[in-house]
Order: structure tokens, then sequence, then C-alpha cells
């Protein structure tokens, strides 16, 4: 992490806040979830947020890793590192809290970028604080006082009062904040009944921190104090349901059942989903979903949104963002009978299989093979790879004792090796294979045994991958060095394990040369996966080059769908 503290909010300052942000959240996490009690107590406030955050900081890395691996010597400008920051938030975004928190952020990088400045003063803090409150109560279908928007609007308050540097106006912002966390119990009978303090509310107050620490070098007192109210609380404990009708929130889990649960105190599915539309196409989106259900946040802007909504008809929340544009990662929990979202009768928990794969892959077409094959998929997009937390959530969702964890990706591994570690601690038995593509994942999937035992499974998966060659066909953005010489943007690049190999013109031409250099020291399967943008001709024409060329030789073809590279091939 960047040296503290920063004097102006640039670039550096920028990574320097996300990193202190996502370490005080973990330290508050649990915590936090501790107090959820509004919209329910649910207790993944504390997690949402720090998920929402993680993401947000593996952009704003990328943007830094990506300036470092250029020619040139300066790094990313502020309005790099700010927009970085949003949309990482956006696309990551978790939970009522964690899409209010992105837009809060993204109400910040509007004024930090504006004008592509070097830096930005106290009087630009000011202002960025103003338009984060201000955007975020907008985004919100029906504000509730006493929430994180009450806290939020405090903040930017305080900090319009203040004169002075960054570190002047922050402390200001971080000093209202906590004044106006400690009075939303006086604001929310729930809250008041529970004897806390707003959880949103907590996170921003801890996300501010980390902005006084960025300016300052100083920890900012910690707002644990005014968590509870009333008499001591173990901040451990769960937190009681509060009586009468509460909206729901909750955890990220698919669910094919669209009917709601008899006896629901409140609608009976949380739909979550990116969303690429015209902002006149999200207008009418926001009025059908308000009909529809309560707690709605729509967050973005510029052709990419994060919606947030519950409803008891699931279906026509999905149907109506379809309407819209393109909604994409959709994510829907089902408020089950028994949890602490509806009454009645608990229900039985359902029996753990034995063993299960969860795979990150590439595009949804490949996301169906997986899923076929008996896996629990993840859904890694172009420039969007999945947190520690999603892998964490797919492998809870596979509900099983033994999990094999495929993270498909070199990039991955360390945030699969989280992961698992993190799953490990709830009693889930977790071998990480290190696949570097998703053609290795299918070599390993195609040996997978559920029967066999779990480290004999293992080591038959893992050789298997390891004896799978891997490669991909893709587009250069911009000049490089590579170690096949120097690239132009627009050039055919062909990677042979991850190392530039071919430059070429044709994208056939090119593959076949790939191929070739790959057959050279034998095979005895060839997979290809093509993405939306290649044609069933280039199959075709690297189907008959291996006919051709190579005897005994197998070839099986794959649509991936949106995959990032326009081919993928694997050699077993």
């Amino acid at each position: 992490m960047a040296q503290v503290p920063q004097t102006f909010f640039d670039a550096l300052a920028v990574r320097t806040w996300c990193g202190l942000a996502l370490e005080t959240l973990g330290r508050a996490r649990e915590e936090i979830d501790a107090i959820n009690v509004y919209p329910v107590a649910d207790g993944d406030t504390g997690t949402n947020l720090y998920l929402t955050v993680e993401s947000a900081v593996a952009a704003v890395e990328a943007v830094f890793a990506g300036h470092a691996a250029g020619s040139g010597p300066e790094g990313p400008t502020l309005a790099d590192a700010a927009r970085a920051m949003a949309h990482g938030a956006l696309i990551g975004a978790r939970g009522n809290s964690g899409t209010i928190l992105a837009q809060l952020l993204r109400g910040m990088a509007q004024v930090l970028a504006e004008d592509d400045p070097a830096h930005a003063d106290g009087q630009g803090l000011r202002l960025a604080l103003r338009q984060a409150a201000d955007s975020a109560r907008r985004a919100v279908a029906h504000p509730v006082e006493g929430t994180v928007l009450t806290v939020a609007s405090a903040a930017a308050d305080a900090a319009d009062g203040a004169r002075g540097d960054c570190g002047t106006v922050a402390r200001a912002a971080y000093d209202g904040a906590r004044a106006a966390l400690a009075a939303t119990p006086g604001q929310l009978p729930v809250l008041e009944r529970a004897g806390v303090v707003d959880a949103g509310g907590r996170g921003l107050v801890a996300v501010l921190g980390a902005l006084v620490e960025t300016f300052t070098g100083e920890r900012a007192r910690e707002a644990a104090g005014s968590a509870v109210t009333g008499p001591s609380r173990d901040p451990h404990a769960r937190v009681e349901p509060p009586a009468g009708p509460v909206p729901v929130d909750g955890a990220l889990e698919e669910c094919a059942d669209g009917a709601a649960v008899p006896g629901q105190e409140g609608p009976a599915f949380e739909v979550i989903y990116l969303l690429e539309a015209e902002d006149r196409a999200v207008d009418r989106l926001r009025e059908r979903l308000d009909a529809l259900g309560d707690s709605l946040v729509v967050v973005g802007g510029d052709g990419l949104w994060n919606v947030h909504v519950h409803v008891d008809d699931a279906g026509a929340a999905v149907e109506a963002g379809i309407e819209a544009g393109r909604p994409h990662r959709i994510r829907i929990t089902h408020f089950g009978a028994g949890d602490v979202h509806t009454t009645g009768a608990e229900r039985p928990p359902r029996e753990r299989a034995q063993r299960a794969v969860v795979a990150v892959v590439p595009g949804e077409g490949l996301a169906g093979l997986y899923t076929e094959a008996g896996a629990t998929t993840v859904l890694a997009r172009p420039g969007e790879p999945p947190a520690s937390g999603e892998l964490v959530q797919a492998v809870r969702r596979a509900h099983a004792r033994e999990v094999v964890l495929l993270p498909n990706d070199a990039d991955l591994r360390h945030t699969a090796a989280a992961a698992a570690e993190q799953v490990r601690t709830e009693g889930i038995r977790v071998a990480l294979i290190p696949t570097r593509s998703a053609v290795q994942g299918i070599a390993a999937l195609a040996v997978h045994e559920p029967d066999r035992r779990f480290d004999e499974d293992v080591v038959s998966m893992t050789s298997a991958a390891g004896a799978t060659r891997y490669a991909e066909v893709t587009v250069a953005e911009h000049q490089s060095w590579t170690m096949a010489g120097i690239c132009q943007a627009g050039d055919v690049l062909g990677l042979i394990d991850g190392d530039v190999a071919v430059i070429g013109s044709d994208v056939a031409e090119t593959a076949e040369t790939v191929l070739d250099r790959m057959l050279s020291a034998g095979g005895e399967m060839v997979t290809l996966v093509l993405g939306d943008a290649v044609p069933d001709a280039v199959a075709e024409h690297l189907e008959g080059r291996v006919r051709e060329g190579y005897l005994a030789v197998d070839t099986v073809v794959y649509r991936g769908g949106r995959q990032g590279a326009l081919l993928l091939i694997g050699v077993e």
C-alpha cells in the first residue's frame, strides 16, 4: 500500500483510500453484520460492503498495473483511478448497502474526474462528498431517514462547513457522519428497539475513517462505541428480527422457483443484476420495478447500471431488465421458509452432497457446458474478474462437504486461494487445482469421479489439467513489446501458455499457426472454444487442418459466448 498521509486527492490517494477502506471494513465486518437489523436482520451488511470495496480495490489496482506494464513513465491520472474505483464498485456491488456505496463512490468520481485534473484539494473533496450524498439519495426510489443516506448527507453537510486541506475536510466529514450515525436509532424505531445504530451508516463511517487516515496518516477513532445504544451488546451476537413487516434483504443465491413463500412478511426475492441500457430505458425500468416491489436502488450511468430490488415475482423483475436493455450477472435470492426473512416453522436443512466442483468460466456458453457436467459456475466477464467473496458464495451454494475449485485463470489463483482458506474455516474440505485456462478446466472435469476418494480424484484432475497445453487468440488493444516482437493495436495475437507466440492479421491464419506449434509436440485431443465474434468457418478450417495434418487427433468445438478472447485452444 502507498505511504500515508497524502497531500492532495490524486490517483495515489484513491489507491491508498481504497486499500485502507478494505482493511477497515475487514476489521469491522463482523460487528456490522451483527448489528444489521434494517431493512432486515440478515447479518450481511458488513460482508456486502467489504465485497463491494474489494471489487473497487481490484479495479484500481488493475489500472495501476496496466500503466506499470506500459512503456510510458507516468502512472494513472486522478480521473483514471477515480473512474476505476467507481466502476469496480458498481460491478461488484452487493446487497442494498453495497449498491448505495457504489453510487456514493460514483458521485465522488464524477467530481474528481471532471476536466481531468492532476489532483483535487479540500474544495474538490467538499464538492465530491456533496455530489456523492445527493446522487445516492436520488438513486433510491423511496429514501428513508436514519439510514446510510442520512449519514452520507450529514458527512457532506459537515464537509461544506470545513475550510482547509483534504485532511481537514475529511475529518469534518467523518465527525459529522459519526454524529449522524449515533442519532439513527431516534429516526428508525426498528433500530431503537434493537438497541443498535444503522449498519449501512456504520459501514460508511468506517470508509470515511479510512479517508481521514489517507490524508492525515492517523487512524480515525473507531466507531464501535457508537455502534450500540442502550444496554451493552455482544458485537458477535445475532440480532433477532424485529416484530412487524420489514422489507427483506439477503445473501446472493440462485433460485429457480418463482413462487412467493406463504406467510412471507415481505417480498420473497431479492433480484440484482448489471444492466447495459440507455438512460431513458432506465427511467421506465425504475417505474416498472417500483410497482413490482420495494427496496429499489438503481445506480450507475453511461450505459451500465446496477439494479437492486425486492419482489415477489423475480421473473417479472428480470423481464423488465430485458425490455430495458441487456441484463447480466443476474443474482436472485429466494427468502425461503424458516430463515430470518419469514415466519413459521423452520425448514429442515438440506443434506450436503459429498463432493462438488466449483469453476470460474469466461462465457455463458462454457457456463452451460460446465453446469451440464455437474459443476457450480461463477461467470467471469471481460474486465470483470470475480472477487474472493463470489467464489466463497459459489462454494456455499454447491453445498458439499468436499469441493474442488477450478479458477481457470492464472490471475485468479490468489483470489481462489483466499476463498478456499475462508471456506475451510467453515468445515468444508477444499482442493484448489491451479488451472490457468477454461480448457484445462474442461480436461480436469472430464476425469472427475465423485465416487472416488477425494485425494485420488484431485490428483487425477490435476494431472489432466497439467497435461493440457492452452492457448488463446485475441486482438491487441495497444502497441506493446511481446515475446514475438512489437505488436500494434488491432493485431491478432496468438498466446501459448500465457505468452505471445504469434502476431498476425487474420484470425484463422493466426489460430492455425498456433495450433501447428502446439501439435508439433504431440497431442491426442484438440478443444476449440469460439467467442461470439468468431464465425463457424474458423472452427471448420481448423478442424480440417487437424484432420489433414495430424492423424488420430480428435477435435471438439464449443461456443463460449462473450468470453473476452476470440478463441481458446486446448491440446491434450
